[in-house]
């Protein structure tokens, strides 16, 4: 089960690194925040390479054609992704950009099945589709929900968005089950350089196309930056472990728990009350992974 803690963590970090991001999207714009999070978490992966080269005692795997197709669709699925997020997140709620997103995890088990063969029985559909419910629960208060249904385009977005963080989930699996040799952690971690290595000069090279002045904003405010980064390359490194150890659709589904970490924060930094109707779709949410992880264990 070391997957699972390995994505609580993720989530956990992720949750922190979103707050930190959304507030670099006013400053960077969406292109110019979206690039923080890999150019300047590139070199903390790096870092947690040699970490991980230092503590197995491996060598960092060889790139296969295979290996690197996976983690390059993987990347720029994310890219689009987390732009799309962003500007989501700089029109719309909290609560109606996340109801619009989370619905990726069954987008990832059923895209999981299809193109990496990995096992999909009812049992484990039934709690994604559980755990992703207890999300509706939480964010579709009868204000959202009017709201969601007269903006299709924002809709269509949002889908758009979870599909596409499906889809990077997929190719990341992927690129490191592709990778020919090395342990779980050797294997998460060199995927990981080559994914944000692919992110940031795809980025870079967009920047210095149609938007340079993006990229000496970013300098600007390199300690924000660096923070962000930090926190976006520790996430993705327990992400990419859970990866390494179970499906993508089982991390993926556990990784809704960020919604509970946000609300926490929420409470506890904005002093925001928690409603029954939160803690009913928490409690849906908790319960769906609690089913899966039996599944799983079972």
């Amino acid at each position: 089960m070391l997957w699972l803690w390995a994505t609580l963590i993720a989530a956990a970090a992720q949750t922190v690194r979103n707050m930190t991001q959304a507030s670099l999207t006013t400053r960077l714009g969406t292109i110019g925040a979206t690039q923080v999070r890999f150019l300047f978490g590139l070199p903390f992966a790096v870092g947690f390479l040699a970490l991980a080269v230092w503590i197995t005692g491996e060598a960092v795997p060889p790139l296969t054609p295979r290996a690197v197709g996976f983690v390059a669709v993987g990347a720029v699925a994310q890219i689009a992704a987390t732009a799309l997020m962003l500007r989501l997140m700089a029109t719309q709620s909290f609560a109606v950009t996340t109801a619009w997103i989370k619905t990726e995890p069954v987008l990832v088990a059923l895209f999981a099945a299809a193109v990496l063969g990995d096992p999909l029985t009812l049992p484990v559909l039934g709690s994604i589709g559980l755990a992703t419910l207890g999300v509706l629960v939480m964010t579709l208060r009868p204000g959202v929900a009017g709201q969601m249904r007269r903006q299709g385009g924002p809709a269509a977005m949002g889908l758009l968005a979870g599909a596409l963080f499906g889809a990077a989930a997929i190719g990341f699996r992927g690129g490191i089950l592709a990778l020919p040799e090395g342990g779980f952690l050797i294997r998460a971690s060199t995927a990981l350089v080559v994914g944000l290595a692919l992110q940031s000069l795809i980025l870079l090279v967009w920047m210095a196309l149609f938007d340079r002045a993006a990229i000496g904003a970013c300098l600007a405010v390199w300690r924000a930056s660096l923070g962000a980064g930090f926190l976006g390359a520790l996430a993705s490194q327990f992400w990419f472990i859970g990866f390494s150890l179970t499906s993508a659709a089982n991390v993926r589904t556990v990784a809704l728990i960020e919604v509970v970490f946000a609300q926490g924060l929420a409470r506890v930094w904005l002093r925001q009350r928690v409603t029954g109707r939160q803690l009913a779709g928490m409690a849906l949410l908790l319960t769906g992974v609690a089913l899966l992880l039996r599944v799983q264990t079972g």
